[in-house]
């Protein structure tokens, strides 16, 4: 009986992305192949890729030509590229001199033909033909093989997105938006919560359009965010979940209620705002105004007091002035956000904005920069309120220092602290000590 084939998967960017990852490893595994931990360890090498921004692009391109270095030399037999670049671009690198060594390329299926290609490339035979599966559905995704610790794991609600952001290019990607239905997630969080996750985390392109599409005849109407994140929070066994990407162009009745009053649901949300300036939202085609968002803020605020919000930033969009940057810093601070992501804006071929002048490098630069470091002022300050206060941790990992463990609190908030032992992905209490910008000091409590 010969062994089974050796394969590793280098992973690259963004959460719903990482689900593709541990699909694409649930399937290989499910197939009889070994999962190697070690690109060194493997006969064939896949890397998921992402293709969001220029730079991630750059970055897959890079991990594609150091997997086929180590072909070269003989480490590896096979090298397959999968998701967003081949999805997108695949006649321009499949064109591609420089890649033509790549065996494989396979852009977002339901990967249930992974395998197959796998097997192809270790035999020899042409995989360049092949496909990895067939059209995603409902199910896809309960194929899976973890890759983080067993604390959290991503649930997608949905996939695809209707909006025509001038700077995006997932909808052309990912394609329109399309709901999973309200059985399928309690399905999806009952198996995930059964393989010890406790934290499940609500991702999607467009968390607060979930359901647009969607007649679930479960509920006998049409099913919306709230009613994903019930059926998922009620799911046996998961303790807490999240919910991300809530696009700021409405949130949905009922929202701020199960945010509030479920036991399971932690008072946390993420609302992407990008930009302040009217003009840039505009030239953004975000379809909200800052006035409009900072009256959901207050609105959610005031019927969940201790929401905390996390968002996205872009700065250097074609058209950005000082002035309109300075509002953006401003609102920064006005709303106090536990987390900010911020990203320089990236021009990428298809999108509305590639043609638009940019903005010298440097004042992109710098406005990056300073932003950065408003939101690390903001977000250590907010942190700070937690001093001395007893919080439930979830436990995800021991820390590097021995005899402590890191763990991630309701808000999002990073807690290290000394234990005999603490049960990894169990919710225990600690005090909060010191804060700092992305975490906080703590101790165990008896309280």
């Amino acid at each position: 009986m010969l062994p089974p084939t050796r394969v590793s998967l280098l992973h690259l960017g963004c959460p719903k992305n990482q689900i593709d990852s541990e699909v694409l490893l649930g399937r290989l595994a499910a197939d009889g192949m070994l999962v190697c931990g070690r690109t060194e360890d493997a006969e064939v090498a896949l890397v998921n890729t992402c293709a969001f921004i220029g730079p991630a692009r750059e970055e897959s391109l890079a991990a594609i030509h150091a997997l086929l270095e180590k072909k070269r030399r003989g480490a590896l037999r096979g090298v397959v590229v999968v998701g967003c670049l081949p999805q997108q671009f695949r006649a321009e690198v499949t064109a591609d001199p420089q890649l033509t060594e790549v065996d494989a390329f396979l852009g977002l299926t339901d990967y249930s033909g992974v395998a197959e290609v796998v097997r192809a490339v270790v035999d020899g035979r042409s995989a360049r033909a092949l496909t990895g599966g067939s059209a995603r559905g409902d199910g896809t995704d309960r194929v899976r093989l973890l890759t983080g610790p067993r604390s959290y794991a991503y649930l997608r609600v949905s996939e695809g997105c209707d909006h025509d952001c001038a700077f995006c290019i997932i909808p052309r990607i990912r394609g329109r938006m399309r709901s999973k239905p309200v059985a399928a997630l309690a399905a999806e969080a009952s198996e995930l919560a059964a393989q010890g996750v406790r934290e499940v985390i609500l991702v999607a392109e467009d968390s607060t359009g979930y359901g647009r599409d969607l007649d679930d005849p479960a509920s006998e109407r049409f099913a919306r965010l709230p009613d994903a994140i019930r059926a998922v929070a009620d799911a046996p066994g998961v303790r807490w979940v999240r919910a991300m990407y809530a696009y700021p162009n409405g949130l949905p009745k009922g929202l701020t209620d199960v945010l509030r009053e479920h036991p399971r649901v932690v008072e946390y949300l993420d609302i992407p705002i990008q930009h302040v300036a009217s003009d840039v939202l505009r030239a953004m085609r975000r379809g909200y105004s800052v006035d409009t968002y900072r009256r959901r803020v207050d609105r959610l605020r005031a019927r969940v007091p201790g929401v905390e919000l996390s968002t996205d930033w872009i700065v250097g969009f074609p058209g950005e002035t000082d002035e309109d940057f300075a509002r953006s810093v401003a609102l920064l601070r006005e709303i106090g956000y536990a987390q900010s992501y911020v990203f320089r804006y990236s021009p990428r071929p298809g999108t509305a904005s590639f043609d638009a002048p940019e903005i010298a490098e440097e004042i992109v630069a710098a406005r990056h920069a300073e932003l950065l470091r408003a939101a690390e002022d903001v977000q250590r300050e907010r942190w700070r309120r937690y001093e001395g206060a007893v919080r439930p941790v979830l436990v995800e990992r021991a820390a590097k220092k021995p005899g402590t463990f890191s763990g991630r609190t309701p808000e999002g908030l990073e807690a290290t602290f000394p234990h005999a032992g603490a049960p990894i992905s169990e919710v225990i209490d600690v005090r909060l000590v010191r804060a700092w910008t992305h975490g906080c000091s703590g101790e165990a409590s008896a309280a």
